[in-house]
């Protein structure tokens, strides 16, 4: 059982943020559960997540995860879609081939899914496409939208009407009856602002919402007169009313969930949240006006698809990164993200606090000051030790930073409290910045050691009979030695660089018998100081009376602790009474967990001896009386005279008779076969064939004997 003295360095990305590499004088530094549960324990308020912009490491996932799509164009969509959001030049599929599948979708008899994807594919490869193909998709499409009576029938419509406009500005998609079809949407709306597939489904759905709102925006662009916009007002409202039933985090994320609909795919809470934010950034891009959205909730959209990292699933990737390009350029508010390089800072390096502002794609943010307006350790949060005070900004680098810690900030936890102010900005976009944002810090250092002293101690009296000064930085050992009518002292101090007494999360010594039993013993403080008594006459039972050599080990660590250690400082001669006759009686030695992995003791085994056979002129007497029935057999055929006189004559009786003998013959070689070799199993097996074989020849020769006796009794 060791203390967790190093643990890997870490970035902002993770959800726990841990601190980087934590440095040892000692060559005993070890890793084990101890010591990670006391660091999750430590962990357990900074369970904050920072989320981090979209970077190249997205990049290269995509690659990866699109080298091989289905042949689906939906899916052919999503890839194209989604190297074209993260700029990557090379194509994930085979665009000729792709085009050819454009073109095989867009028939007269094609479903309007297929027909739909197939238009969002030709809008990025741009395939050759004859503009009399849109013209007849155009009028099936309208057609399609006047019978209409379905969501996802109007979605693709409307949807693929949107796309030709795109690609084909010459072909007439305008609707003449947009306010009605507007209507037709409308109707499938709920009070609390989602919406139902069908008008003969009750249920109402949140996935739904976005494919409507959707729809919605593309019969807007392609109304020919003007939508009432009273209609466009109560659907407003009602996208409010949607976001009263959002769902919110911890720390900070807000998402949408869905319950199972009937008739339509089940849907998790990211694709239901993807389809939301589809749909309301279509459906502002349409409409003027301002949709009341509050900042904090579109950040927390953000922050969401952010905290997902990197999906492993080709549809969530697609759904993340396409929902945060809308996050990204909506006309509602653009969320600004506050990231860290790191989280950890060393006292002893004097590293800078920097934090960066940016788009969730990582673009530059507009001109604004980020504030610490306070900062407080995770061990006192009522007494702030930071004052507000304004970060620089380094217009090279994009960070905002302070120069130095304060000289208040010591080694330990920390939560700054960050606050982003926008400047007056001429451009028409809206921010949103999330108010104050609580980032944990850790701060680490190296712990000075000193005062270190092992002393052995008369019982009675309390007197020094030895005395040792220890170097705790250094390599030294001490030898000892002390009875059970003795004790065993041993103490150190521990301050911070500002000189404050530090108080490690994990402080035990260990002793550790020649016959490898080990004892852990923690540590305590009193004030300033580490001590540890140890009282040989109380420990005799724990000991279990084992005289004899005992290491002492010392361990002191914790997660912001740059020079945490487990070192040798020495070994004590214990000389203890006797065992009584009902003493406990010491464990056994620990097994070697790897020894089962060595080789095995080898195994000498011996045969029986073989029976006893009876001589050999015996077993050839028995093999003569065996033969005997078969001898006697052909004396009764010789007897019975028999002869080939009644063998058939003609070419095809005579094929069924030596057919029948040879399967008779065939059948008794089988039975010396067994004898020899052959088990019963498949002596069974090939008697069922033969017989088989036999009875058919021997019926065929059977009926053409009695047909021929027949005959000549006739004559």
């Amino acid at each position: 059982m060791h203390l967790l003295l190093s643990s890997s360095s870490s970035s902002s990305e993770c959800i726990l943020p841990k601190p980087s590499s934590l440095s040892s004088s000692s060559a005993g530094m070890a890793t084990t559960a101890v010591g990670a549960a006391f660091l999750l324990l430590l962990l357990l308020p900074f369970s904050i997540s920072i989320p981090q912009p979209i970077s190249d490491s997205h990049r290269s996932a995509a690659s990866n995860l699109f080298n091989q799509i289905s042949p689906s164009l939906e899916d052919a969509y999503e890839a194209l879609r989604v190297f074209e959001i993260l700029a990557i030049e090379k194509k994930p599929l085979d665009t000729a081939d792709t085009c050819k599948k454009v073109l095989e979708n867009l028939g007269s008899s094609s479903p309007l899914k297929d027909v739909f994807y197939a238009l969002k594919v030709n809008g990025i490869l741009k395939c050759n496409i004859d503009g009399t193909i849109f013209k007849d998709i155009a009028s099936r499409l309208k057609a399609t939208l006047h019978d209409a009576s379905t969501l996802l029938d109007i979605y693709y419509s409307v949807g693929s009407l949107v796309l030709i406009k795109d690609q084909a500005s010459d072909v007439d998609v305008l609707l003449t009856d947009a306010n009605g079809i507007f209507h037709s949407i409308k109707a499938l709306s709920q009070s609390d602002g989602r919406w139902r597939y069908s008008s003969d489904n009750p249920e109402s759905s949140t996935y739904a919402s976005g494919l409507a709102l959707e729809g919605l925006s593309g019969v807007i662009s392609l109304a020919s007169s003007e939508i009432d916009q009273s209609k466009v007002s109560i659907v407003k409202n009602g996208i409010v009313k949607l976001f009263d039933s959002i769902e919110k985090y911890d720390d900070g994320a807000f998402y949408f969930d869905e319950k199972f609909v009937r008739g339509s795919e089940p849907q998790g809470s990211l694709s239901t949240t993807s389809s939301v934010v589809r749909g309301v950034n279509a459906f502002a891009a349409v409409t003027s006006g301002k949709i009341n959205l509050p900042g904090d909730t579109i950040l927390g959209l953000a922050k969401f698809f952010l905290s997902i990292g990197i999906p492993g699933d080709a549809k969530d990737f697609f759904n993340q990164v396409e929902s945060l390009s809308f996050l990204d350029s909506n006309r509602i508010s653009i969320p600004l993200i506050l990231s860290l390089p790191e989280t950890v800072y060393s006292l002893t390096k004097k590293g800078q606090f920097k934090v960066k502002v940016s788009t969730v794609f990582g673009s530059a943010a507009p001109p604004l000051t980020v504030k610490l307006v306070r900062a407080f350790s995770t061990g006192a949060k009522d007494s702030a030790i930071i004052d507000s005070k304004e970060l620089q900004y380094n217009q090279e680098s994009g960070f905002h930073f302070l120069d130095s810690f304060p000289k208040n900030v010591d080694v330990g936890t920390y939560v700054f409290v960050l606050e982003i102010v926008l400047h007056d900005s001429e451009s028409e976009n809206v921010y949103a910045t999330g108010g104050q944002i609580h980032v944990p810090i850790y701060v680490i250092g190296v712990i000075k050691v000193g005062n270190a002293e092992i002393a052995v101690l008369d019982s009675d009296l309390g007197n020094v009979e030895t005395h040792n000064t220890l170097d705790l930085s250094g390599n030294d050992i001490v030898s000892l030695s002390a009875n059970h009518l003795q004790k065993l002292r041993l103490s150190f101090q521990l301050e911070t660089p500002n000189g404050r007494v530090f108080k490690p999360h994990q402080a035990f010594l260990k002793l550790h018998h020649e016959t490898k039993i080990e004892h852990i013993f923690l540590v305590g403080n009193t004030g300033k100081k580490f001590e540890i008594i140890f009282d040989f006459l109380g420990l005799v039972e724990k000991l279990f009376y084992l005289s004899g050599k005992y290491d002492i080990e010392l361990t002191v660590g914790d997660a912001v602790m740059e020079n945490s250690f487990s070192r040798l400082l020495g070994h004590v001669e214990l000389d203890l009474p006797e065992a009584p006759e009902k003493a406990a009686r010491p464990p056994l030695p620990p097994v070697d967990p790897y020894s089962r992995y060595g080789p095995n003791a080898e195994i000498n085994h011996i045969f029986r001896a073989p029976e006893k056979r009876p001589p050999q002129k015996l077993s050839l007497v028995f093999l003569g009386l065996i033969l005997l029935p078969f001898i006697g057999f052909l004396v009764g055929l010789l007897r019975l005279g028999v002869n080939l006189k009644n063998f058939p004559g003609s070419t095809v009786p005579a094929t069924f008779a030596t057919l029948f003998h040879l399967g008779l013959a065939a059948v008794l070689l089988l039975y010396v076969l067994f004898w020899l070799k052959l088990d019963l199993f498949t002596t069974l097996k090939t008697l069922g064939l033969l017989g088989v074989f036999t009875m058919f020849f021997g019926h065929r020769i059977l009926s053409y004997l009695a047909l021929t006796s027949t005959k000549l009794k006739s004559a």
